[in-house]
């Protein structure tokens, strides 16, 4: 079950939002900043993610499509139809919800969680190889370049905001809003009955079913929210990255690092795709350097928390807590 927030959580979330927002304030260098603004494109992925695989209990494998369905989108809209990428971004999301709507619906009539997995998987997959083929309007793996970014605006006591590739500052602030309304949503809908019946779902889903729970309704629901979330970090990772290829935003890599986030920060819980993104972002970025040994020492690193802290590393400082508890009252 879904457990409202202590009090020193609350301080805890409080604490985060304003050190992410300090950030900049302390270094202005582009490369880390770059890095951060992955971690919260990524965090809002994995945390979208969760919503499906780990409070509803969904194994989806496929949410790399909404992702680059989200980006190619809000791009082609741009680029074709010339409107603001302020207002593409959300036109996007529509998009990738109607997707995410429209592969719910045969994972209605699926009660094999392997299956739907497979499933979710080739719906992704076709959705690739439709991007790849489709060259004269995407270009395929040529790359789609060219993408608008983001228009400037003035801001009081502040002055004319503007998003270049030379200034990552906007589109740092800009994510980290999108972060916490994301991760606002996902508390709100678990805190709600909505929340509820998907772990009553999740947990026995014939029980569920006899005490009045809605399957398909539920299903359909957090498929579509799941998506638009996706969605919408797809979208602003077009306007940020400004070039585009399939391997890239539909590729099989980014959903298994997405999984691999989820599982090493702590599937079922609201922070956990947070850490987990944080943590292998940062380790990918640090490990650049080891060339063909950076994936080895990757893997092996995700192999031994998830061996150890099954639960993820959002459980760790708990359970040192209770350790050091006993050790005191012994």
């Amino acid at each position: 079950m879904f457990q409202p927030l202590k009090s020193w959580q609350w301080l805890l979330i409080a604490t985060a939002i304003v050190v992410m927002a300090l950030v900049p304030l302390v270094t202005r260098n582009s490369y880390l900043l770059h890095v951060f603004i992955l971690t919260m494109i990524f965090g809002i992925f994995a945390s979208a993610w969760n919503l499906v695989t780990g409070f509803a209990g969904l194994k989806t494998f496929g949410h790399h499509a909404f992702f680059g369905i989200g980006a190619y989108a809000s791009a082609l809209i741009s680029i074709n139809a010339g409107l603001s990428p302020w207002l593409t971004v959300w036109i996007a999301a529509l998009v990738a919800t109607v997707f995410g709507l429209f592969i719910g619906l045969p994972i209605l009539r699926i009660n094999s969680m392997p299956h739907v997995a497979i499933v979710t998987l080739g719906f992704a997959e076709i959705v690739r190889i439709v991007i790849s083929n489709l060259q004269s309007i995407t270009r395929g793996e040529l790359g789609l370049w060219g993408i608008p970014a983001f228009e400037g605006f003035n801001l009081p006591w502040i002055g004319e905001v503007n998003f270049t590739p030379a200034d990552k500052l906007p589109y740092y602030y800009l994510i980290l809003v999108l972060l916490i309304a994301s991760v606002a949503v996902i508390a709100l809908i678990m805190r709600s009955r909505t929340g509820l019946a998907m772990i009553a779902m999740r947990d026995a889903e014939e029980a569920a079913e006899s005490l009045g729970v809605n399957l398909t309704r539920q299903k359909l629901l957090v498929f579509g929210v799941s998506a638009f979330l996706v969605g919408v970090a797809g979208a602003f990772y077009a306007h940020y990255i400004s070039i585009l290829t399939p391997t890239a935003a539909v590729g099989i890599d980014l959903m298994i690092l997405v999984i691999a986030m989820a599982l090493v920060g702590g599937l079922s819980t609201l922070s956990g795709p947070l850490v987990g993104a944080l943590i292998l972002t940062g380790a990918v970025e640090l490990m650049r350097d080891l060339d063909d040994y950076r994936l080895l020492v990757y893997g092996a690193m995700v192999i031994l928390i998830v061996m150890f802290l099954p639960k993820g590393l959002v459980t760790l400082a708990p359970m040192l807590t209770r350790r050091f508890a006993s050790h005191s009252s012994s």
